[in-house]
């Protein structure tokens, strides 16, 4: 189209018709005398015109780079056009915290977490950027800020985890090329000093006295019967239903057996599980209210903190989630149960792929036997031999 427009000419131009310049750029002079910059070329086999903006509120370099950056996306297969109407990351994190929601198991608080994390850690530095426009460099800002990274390690990574589920979901949609928050940021980020942050758990030995001290608590509410529960095998149950009796946390089962993987912990908690006992009286009448088991002061899934707070109130020394430590030491220690059966009372998943094909048995009364020593181990009467 000739040789390239300058600022003087495109100031003075007043003939009507279009001036091309380099990358696609054309400015077109309308009848009325405005000038509009658009960009024309080729978008995966079309030809396309792009629209820039009017001169003089877009000037001959702005329009010049912005062509040559539409050129350049679509050389590589994108469209240029989605970048004008890419969203920020806030109404983007909103579609995704959708789409994975439909995932999430009802009574879940996955995205309650996810939210409030996000909006604390991520929303304050890049939340009104739009998602093409997110770097590697902003995504290390979040990550850094406070120390996060190096101080809170596990937090940071499922923030970095989350972005990046944000930024896979513009990839998808066309908006960017890459995911900011994979491997290039995880190659320039500082290692971590291969420390694990442990749950506080108990030395088994003492599981039953920090039971015997929740059984003390005068009116029982849900969070102490989800402390004996969690307390029993290690499984949390915050948000457990009558329908999950019978199925691990994984949703596996159900399982044969009058009183399903509960059986032990009824024992232990002096029948309180058993049926006819008060948490299944008390389950009836919750059920009919929202299905829970172990139902809050509201009738909600009581709150994640309510049994920390519990426990610190009454001076045991471990987490809810610790307890499952503790369950493991015994039976590593204590007992001649397969690690297998142990783990699998533990609702782990087994993560070779091979060997989760051929164990298709939930080793159900393998782990009623594992359960009734642990109950009766928690309670003083046995210590627990495997036999």
């Amino acid at each position: 189209m000739g040789r390239p427009l300058t600022a003087v000419f495109v100031k003075s131009v007043a003939k009507p018709g279009k001036y091309g310049d380099r990358h696609g750029l054309i400015l077109q002079v309308r009848p009325t005398g405005s000038k509009y910059w658009f960009w024309r070329g080729t978008v995966r086999g079309k030809r396309v015109d792009y629209g820039i903006g009017s001169y003089p509120y877009v000037t001959l370099a702005e329009a010049r780079q912005t062509a040559f950056e539409y050129r350049r996306l679509s050389k590589t297969g994108a469209d240029p056009k989605a970048l004008n109407t890419a969203p920020t990351f806030e109404v983007a994190f909103e579609k995704v915290l959708a789409i994975h929601s439909t995932t999430w198991k009802p009574g879940s608080r996955t995205e309650e977490q996810w939210r409030r994390e996000v909006t604390v850690y991520a929303f304050p530095h890049i939340g009104r950027t739009r998602v093409n426009e997110v770097t590697t460099a902003d995504v290390m800002r979040v990550l850094l800020a406070d120390h996060l990274w190096t101080e809170k390690p596990v937090l940071a990574k499922r923030l970095r985890q989350r972005i990046g589920a944000v930024m896979k979901w513009a990839v998808a949609q066309g908006y960017r090329e890459n995911n900011p928050a994979g491997d290039a940021v995880g190659a320039v980020l500082p290692k971590h000093n291969g420390s694990t942050t442990h749950f506080r758990a108990l030395p088994h030995r003492r599981v039953g006295e920090a039971l015997a001290a929740v059984r003390e608590v005068e009116h029982m509410g849900g969070d102490q019967a989800g402390v004996r529960v969690h307390g029993s095998d290690g499984r949390p149950q915050r948000g457990g239903s009558v329908g999950d009796v019978g199925r691990d946390r994984h949703g596996r089962g159900p399982v044969d057996g009058p009183t399903g993987p509960h059986e032990g912990q009824a024992r232990a908690q002096g029948a309180a599980f058993a049926p006819g006992g008060r948490v299944a009286r008390r389950g009836r009448r919750t059920v009919r209210r929202r299905g829970l088991l172990f139902p809050g002061p509201a009738g909600q899934p009581f709150s994640g903190t309510s049994l920390y707070k519990m426990l610190k109130r009454l001076a045991v020394p471990s987490t809810a989630h610790g307890f499952r430590s503790s369950f493991r030491d015994w039976a590593a220690e204590k007992t001649d149960h397969p690690r297998e059966v142990v783990e699998v009372a533990l609702a782990h998943v087994v993560k070779d792929k091979v060997e989760a094909a051929y164990r298709r048995t939930d080793l159900f009364e393998r782990r009623r036997r594992l359960m009734e020593e642990w109950a009766e181990y928690v309670s003083g009467r046995r210590a627990g031999t495997g036999t």
